[in-house]
């Protein structure tokens, strides 16, 4: 038995299908991927140069994290300039080779977009301390006299997301104390003043920019930051005094209606290309307000975290599936699913823990996961993730089943978050990838440097290692990508079933002929007599000791622990 909980879907009777709908994209990190000058960085040749092993891999597109000019001090999120390329990652004519290129192979090209703030080295910020209080230069940004009776305190209560108040006192031209400019993020990242016509005639001009160059789409960062509150109200604050932010809900300066105006003037820019242009948000909003920020004058996509952030529990993965299945289909958009990324424990460290674990800001090295455990159940859910409709994003290294790195030296380690606060940040899943065991740097540069130290335990997880070995992860994505393509699980046309029948700790869903089995448990799940899966054959497993990609007359006995299976059901017999 089965109960359908989601309806034909919002590309059902789509044709043809765009292509941001169902594409698989795969996260590139540029500082981490691969360095082609040897500089220990990694830079625009060196991911032209491994294109073919992504396009190999099976995925559709490319989101490229931010390569502009930056002064790194939040890994390129601290932009100071939006029409260039840093130079330690090469030149427009590199980025334009590195778009052809993607395209050569098949692969769309999505390329960051961060409007919220820039770097405090951008030439319009540096005017803008240069200039007057109440300047045309000034009003580019969010500059605040203060409070007190010498402007000596905060214009109000915020705090940085990357701790510590929000707001940054200046010295005046004159050498005297000044106003305070807002920096939602590190104090090198002062924000960018959206109620200013300007602003949004620049940033237009950014997205034709890279548009006109071959870009694809944008994934644009901290979607739902750039309208601030008119007035800018101090932030409630509980009992303690510390500022009071409900369960479900985001900071006063976030997810304000007025950034919905913002999409609404970028979405024509994007229908004026040819080739099914896109966006894709990151906006950390609660599930009740998606709907406002997607739709067809509007973004096309948002990144779904519930399914990130879900507990390894039955219910949790049911409910953070069922969920944006149900508001994808409120608003006429695919929903998008993601394991990990550039600002999260690595999904292969995170479910190494009890299912109740509660993660800081990164694993701090008394946290210490079942590396074992953590890749079983990783291998499990990245394969629930790649059988549901709607895009898929993965994190570079993933597919190799990479760790998070717990023990980098607090010297070396870059986070700005790290740097303020002491927490062990975001450096741990932006290690460098090993491409090559017994090559320099595991093959990531060939000057053997990388800008953070490499473990041991990536020489055995190199591609090279891994590619060929039907046993391996990457192995296990390679046939899950294929599959998925042929089999079209990405799109709406087969509704999502979830199946009865079960033992408790068991996830069992139904994709027209395919079924998928997740068995949560410790223990192996045998199938004999279990109706649902009679006569079905295997056509793949996470469990890394059964051979992947296996097609065939083959019955599927066990669901063993911690793991997941796609069953084919048997065709009906022909009267």
């Amino acid at each position: 038995m089965s109960s359908t909980t989601v309806l034909q879907g919002p590309d059902a009777d789509a044709a043809p299908v765009q292509w941001w709908r169902d594409a698989v994209v795969y996260q590139v990190y540029p500082r981490s991927f691969a360095d082609a000058d040897g500089d220990g960085m990694g830079d625009l040749p060196g991911i032209t140069a491994r294109l073919p092993y992504l396009a190999e891999l099976g995925v559709d597109a490319i989101w490229l994290s931010p390569f502009y000019t930056s002064p790194q001090k939040d890994a390129g999120y601290d932009v100071s300039d939006y029409t260039d390329v840093d130079p330690r990652f090469g030149t427009l004519a590199d980025a334009d080779s590195l778009f052809a290129r993607a395209h050569e192979l098949g692969l769309k090209v999505i390329v960051d977009i961060v409007p919220n703030h820039s770097s405090d080295q951008h030439e319009l910020f540096r005017r803008a301390l240069e200039a007057a209080p109440g300047s045309p230069e000034r009003d580019l940004y969010i500059f605040r006299d203060g409070k007190g009776e010498h402007g000596e305190l905060p214009p109000n209560n915020w705090t940085s997301i990357f701790h510590g108040p929000a707001w940054t006192r200046i010295t005046e031209p004159d050498g005297t104390p000044g106003q305070w400019y807002l920096h939602i993020f590190d104090t090198s990242q002062p924000d960018w003043n959206w109620e200013n016509p300007a602003v949004h005639e620049m940033f237009q001009g950014v997205l034709r920019f890279w548009l006109d160059r071959g870009a694809d789409g944008f994934r644009v960062d901290v979607a739902h930051g750039m309208v601030k509150p008119a007035g800018l109200p101090d932030a409630t604050v509980n009992a303690e005094g510390l500022i009071d932010i409900p369960e479900g809900e985001v900071p006063v300066y976030f997810d304000n209606d007025g950034v919905l105006d913002i999409y609404r003037e970028w979405r024509p820019i994007l229908d004026s290309y040819e080739g099914e242009r896109m966006m894709v948000l990151e906006a950390w909003i609660p599930e009740k307000r998606l709907p406002l920020y997607i739709g067809s004058e509007k973004a096309h996509q948002s990144f779904n975290f519930g399914f990130l952030q879900a507990r390894w529990d039955v219910a949790a993965m049911r409910a953070a599936i069922e969920e944006p299945l149900a508001l994808a289909e409120a608003v006429d958009s695919p929903t998008t699913w993601v394991l990990s990324n550039h600002d999260v424990v690595r999904h292969a460290s995170r479910y190494g823990f009890p299912a109740d674990h509660v993660f800081g800001e990164g694993l701090a090295r008394d946290e210490v996961p079942d590396a074992d455990l953590g890749l079983r159940r990783a291998r499990a859910a990245s394969l629930l993730m790649l059988s549901l409709p709607g895009a898929a994003y993965l994190y570079q290294g993933e597919e190799l089943g990479l760790p998070e790195v717990r023990d980098i030296p607090d010297e070396l380690r870059e986070d700005p978050a790290h740097k303020r606060a002491g927490v062990p940040g975001r450096d741990g899943c932006r290690v460098p990838l090993p491409w090559t065991r017994d090559a320099p740097a595991f093959g990531f540069s060939p000057s053997g440097r990388s800008w953070l130290p490499q473990p041991a335990e990536f020489g055995p997880l190199a591609a090279d290692v891994q590619s060929g070995d039907p046993h391996s992860t990457l192995e296990m994505y390679r046939a899950a990508l294929e599959l998925r393509h042929q089999l079209a699980l990405g799109r709406y046309d087969r509704p999502v079933e979830y199946l009865e029948g079960f033992p408790e700790g068991v996830l069992g869903i139904s994709r027209g002929d395919l079924l998928v089995l997740v068995n949560t448990t410790g223990a192996a799940l045998e199938l004999a007599g279990i109706e649902a899966t009679a006569d079905a054959e295997v056509l793949l497993s996470s469990a890394a000791e059964d051979a992947q990609g296996v097609e065939g007359d083959r019955r599927q006995a066990s669901v063993p622990a911690n793991a997941a299976v796609w069953l084919r059901r048997a065709a009906p017999a022909r009267g």
